[in-house]
């Protein structure tokens, strides 16, 4: 995520924040030891209820600002979410006790080493919950042209502080974010819809085909169309 990198495996679980154009790589899968994970997108409105029972005396102050958390993870969340898992294979169970399920394992994560991050996701008024509003419009509008001051003030924001926290949660600026989604879904495009380069680019957003080049050579390592080749390869190798 921007220049950081996080590793992690069956030892550990990965919390994001707020959404984020991440790359992503599987390091280590096979035929008898398949990679499989479980995902669990968390109701911010269900957070915000449940805080109120495991923190009733009020929230405990959290300086750090970040997008991304990695932490142990506990026995008792891995049991949830098998039971989870099950439910969800008897339609009855899935419709009356998955939702008590998660609300368990939604109050284990709230109780865990990160549970005051986790709970500043259910705040209206958090900066956490303010950036995740910036970065929706920005993955809805990706293509348009953005300034910051009017991004700021979206979510009322003096453009400084907002510029600030914008990068303390996901260590880009608001610009190099939409940028990266830019060149991300251009190569999606170039990928599975086959388009070229220069359709892709102004699908995206960019006036000028050269620095669509120079910024995906730049991010990606290799120019667009060398780097389509090469996945498109790799696709057929695994194939």
């Amino acid at each position: 995520m921007g220049d950081d990198v996080f590793e992690y495996d069956a030892s550990r679980m990965l919390v994001y924040s707020v959404a984020l154009p991440v790359a992503a790589q599987i390091t280590k899968a096979s035929h008898s030891e398949p990679y499989l994970a479980l995902r669990l997108d968390l109701d911010l409105h269900k957070i915000a209820e449940l805080v109120l029972k495991v923190y009733p005396q009020g929230l405990p102050p959290a300086q750090e600002r970040r997008a991304v958390y990695i932490t142990p993870v506990d026995e008792s969340i891995v049991n949830a979410s098998i039971r989870l898992m099950e439910c969800l294979a008897q339609p009855g169970d899935a419709e009356l006790l998955a939702p008590l399920v998660i609300d368990e394992i939604l109050i284990r994560l709230l109780r865990s080493p990160i549970g005051v991050r986790v709970a500043q996701m259910g705040f209206a008024e958090s900066s956490v919950n303010r950036i995740a509003k910036a970065i929706s419009w920005l993955r809805a509008n990706y293509s348009q042209p953005m300034k910051v001051e009017e991004l700021a003030e979206l979510v009322h924001m003096s453009a400084s502080s907002f510029h600030e926290h914008f990068k303390s949660v996901t260590s880009m600026s608001p610009l190099h974010y939409q940028k990266v989604l830019r060149l991300q879904e251009a190569r999606r495009l170039m990928l599975s819809a086959m388009m070229d380069a220069t359709a892709a680019s102004q699908q995206v957003g960019y006036l000028s085909a050269s620095q669509f080049s120079r910024e995906y050579s730049r991010f990606f390592g290799s120019a667009p169309s060398r780097d389509v080749a090469r996945l498109r390869q790799d696709t057929r190798l695994w194939a």
